[in-house]
């Protein structure tokens, strides 16, 4: 069964690095193209990066701290964060599509303490 999975998340005081992982499962899932969102405590649910080829793009609110990578096979993608700022404080999720279908996964919390 195709599915994504997030892991990684968790407390860290501003200036501390946290990464993340994204697993896509299944013959037919992969994350050649694929997105990072985060939403906020009350927010709506935000664009943070993305691979859409092989150069990665990043918003402007994580730009010079946070960088994506992936494996060889495109089945696992990684979100390193570092310089961790209280804003950075979300649920971060990944997504990928297929056809017509888009995928996510159920989401890592990531708490960002002042």
């Amino acid at each position: 069964q195709e599915n994504l999975a997030e892991s990684g998340g968790g407390l860290v005081q501003a200036g501390g690095s946290l990464r993340l992982s994204c697993l896509a499962s299944g013959s037919t899932l992969s994350l050649f193209v694929m997105s990072w969102y985060r939403q906020p405590p009350g927010k709506e649910r935000e664009w943070v990066a993305s691979f859409r080829g092989k150069e990665p793009d990043y918003a402007d609110s994580v730009k010079g701290r946070f960088a994506i990578s992936r494996d060889k096979l495109y089945k696992t993608v990684y979100l390193q964060m570092n310089n961790l700022k209280p804003e950075d404080t979300a649920i971060y999720y990944c997504k990928t599509r297929r056809g017509s279908e888009d995928y996510w996964g159920q989401g890592t919390q990531v708490t960002v303490s002042s």
